[in-house]
């Protein structure tokens, strides 16, 4: 990484100058992975693609059904696909470490002085604004077929999924400096984005679910963070609901940050 020219702080620079070069490097790592993925046009458009298909051709399926919530289809359909934008695009963002350990990019970052968190959190931010962008476009696509919910409602919704974004793509570079090929790291993702997406009632509320799989579904984190960002979109902001998965979002985050951390530091990367 011949741009890096951060200096690593000595073990007695005070806290407040290891916060100032954890921001810098942070910073410098977020901009170099923001424009590598800016000149990446197609992949930006095909990012969006299978959420706006959901929307255009299931969505008015919908239309008419019970779907025993407080909102309509549109409200009940776009929250789960705001998550299942952060689900899908956020898991597999493991793929550029891969790309970056057969170039020997990961082997030059290991002598470099960037803090191992900024390493982390450079990335992790990048892949929340593209996915903050993209769910922006996914409303905007949804009040234009007939989405109707409070400002607030929908910052709540960009809230849950930025958050979301930061766990699954923390957990998704820890997991790709721990294997060597997409053979490997592939199938363990959809193995674990599959039962999840079914299981956290993305496309339908899991209360139309018969009653085990809707216990089932409640030791999966990413329900709640749906059900939070439904009652959102109806105005139930104060709800125990919004409550409950704003914890469950905190800390999904905060954990998988964790662990990110301590296997880009063992790793040196």
């Amino acid at each position: 990484m011949s741009s890096t020219t951060a200096t690593a702080p000595s073990p007695t620079t005070s806290p407040a100058a290891r916060f100032s070069h954890l921001l810098s490097d942070t910073a410098l790592i977020f901009n170099r992975y923001l424009r590598q993925t800016v000149r990446s046009r197609l992949g930006l458009v095909f990012g969006l693609l299978m959420p706006l298909l959901y929307l255009f051709f299931f969505g008015p399926l919908l239309r008419d059904l019970p779907l025993g919530g407080k909102g309509d289809a549109w409200q009940t359909l776009v929250p789960g696909l705001m998550i299942q934008l952060g689900l899908f695009s956020a898991a597999f963002c493991g793929f550029a470490i891969l790309i970056e350990k057969q170039n020997g990019i990961v082997e030059r970052m290991r002598v470099t002085p960037v803090s191992r968190l900024a390493l982390l959190l450079g990335r992790t931010l990048k892949d929340m604004l593209l996915l903050l962008v993209q769910s922006l476009v996914l409303v905007l696509a949804a009040v234009a077929l007939g989405l109707r919910t409070p400002v607030l409602g929908a910052v709540v919704g960009f809230l849950f999924t930025g958050l979301l974004t930061i766990s699954l793509a923390s957990l998704s570079y820890a997991f790709a400096m721990r294997v060597n090929t997409p053979q490997e790291f592939a199938p363990v993702i959809n193995a674990v984005n599959m039962p999840a997406m079914l299981l956290s009632g993305l496309l339908l509320p899991m209360s139309l679910a018969p009653q085990w799989l809707n216990v089932v579904s409640h030791f999966v984190p990413f329900r709640y963070l749906v059900d939070a960002v439904r009652a959102a979109f109806v105005g139930d902001y104060w709800t125990g609901t919004v409550g409950v998965g704003a914890l469950v979002a905190v800390g999904f985050a905060v954990v998988s940050v964790t662990v990110g951390t301590r296997v880009f530091t063992k790793a040196g990367a």
